[in-house]
């Protein structure tokens, strides 16, 4: 389960708990694990997925958050 919620030490990166999640998720995998791959290659491989949506999708929250405002700026 992931521990988005559970007492964590303070990111200050936007996103920080889902992308914390999302690494312990690739470092606790079996294709990390068992098959000694690299994080990288096994998130290639569509290991965590839910977790890699769930980090996109806050990333490109705060991306249209900051084109609201440069936007608005430009009024």
């Amino acid at each position: 389960m992931p521990k988005y919620y559970e007492d964590k030490e303070e990111d200050g990166r936007a996103c920080g708990g889902v992308r914390e999640d999302l690494r312990q998720c690739l470092l606790e995998s079996p294709c990390v694990l068992q098959e000694n791959k690299s994080p990288k290659q096994c998130l290639s491989e569509g290991h965590c997925r839910s977790l890699q949506m769930t980090f996109f999708a806050c990333k490109r929250s705060m991306v249209s958050v900051c084109s609201v405002f440069s936007s608005a700026r430009g009024l």
